[in-house]
């Protein structure tokens, strides 16, 4: 069933990927950004594909067994394989990684000094600490990992109507999310989408833009539940793709 609804999931994602490497050459900074980051979503599928694979039993007979796919990874990534371009596609993956990763480091006073409701106290204190932890660990890297001062620069009025264009082409994204039959994996990409919506509303807010800047409460900046449970989520998912690209690594030593 994981399998089914991630393998929806690409089929949507992959038609706007085949369409985009097309007019890559030529984008700007705000639109390369915009599709090294969908690209990254769509690798992360890919990989979830490739090591969550239905393998066939040793024998020939019997119930088959779930786990990594080698031979299936090297067909999409191996240069050979694909047509050279999927060393990129994995650096299009680490990249949405690393812009997330600079979006909970920015808002890392903002989720620290929040409440969180379950509905249960035991849950809540249960989910500040591992809040608190995860922030812990992202705030250890260094901040060199993500600069968005370099975007939306020059022309202010050329800079806002590509901002309107970034949310008409996530929020575009999400409807074709709403065509996947699955209702799960429907879910999970509407999810991934708003979590890097998320993002990038984090990282473009604040009173300065920048490695070193932050959002808090005590601004006009708000985060509804519903985007901080995307944007945990949504970093979860690329988190445990680079888990599983190791994984393969590991498998060719």
């Amino acid at each position: 069933m994981y399998t089914t609804c991630i393998r929806e999931l690409y089929r949507h994602l992959h038609i706007f990927i085949a369409y985009s490497i097309h007019v890559y050459v030529g984008m700007c900074l705000e639109k390369r950004v915009f599709y090294r980051m969908v690209s990254g979503l769509h690798t992360s599928i890919n990989v979830h594909l490739t090591a969550k694979c239905l393998l066939p039993a040793k024998n020939g007979y019997g119930v088959g067994t779930w786990g990594p796919n080698y031979n299936e990874f090297q067909k999409r990534f191996d240069p050979k394989r694909s047509n050279g371009r999927g060393p990129q596609f994995l650096k299009n993956l680490y990249f949405a990684y690393l812009v997330e990763l600079r979006a909970l480091a920015k808002a890392a006073p903002y989720l620290e000094q929040g409440n969180y409701f379950t509905g249960s106290q035991e849950e809540d204190s249960d989910v500040k600490k591992a809040v608190s932890s995860l922030l812990k660990v992202v705030e250890s890297f260094p901040d060199e990992h993500f600069d968005e001062s370099r975007l939306f620069q020059g022309d202010q009025n050329q800079a806002q109507n590509l901002k309107k264009e970034f949310r008409s082409h996530f929020l575009n994204i999400s409807r074709i999310m709403d065509c996947v039959g699955c209702d799960k994996c429907r879910l999970w990409g509407k999810l991934q989408v708003q979590g890097m919506g998320t993002a990038l509303k984090i990282l473009f807010s604040g009173d300065t833009i920048g490695p070193k800047s932050t959002v808090s409460r005590k601004g006009k900046f708000n985060l509804k539940r519903t985007e901080i449970v995307s944007l945990i989520n949504a970093f979860a998912r690329l988190s445990e793709s680079i888990k599983e690209i190791d994984l393969f690594r590991k498998m060719v030593r």
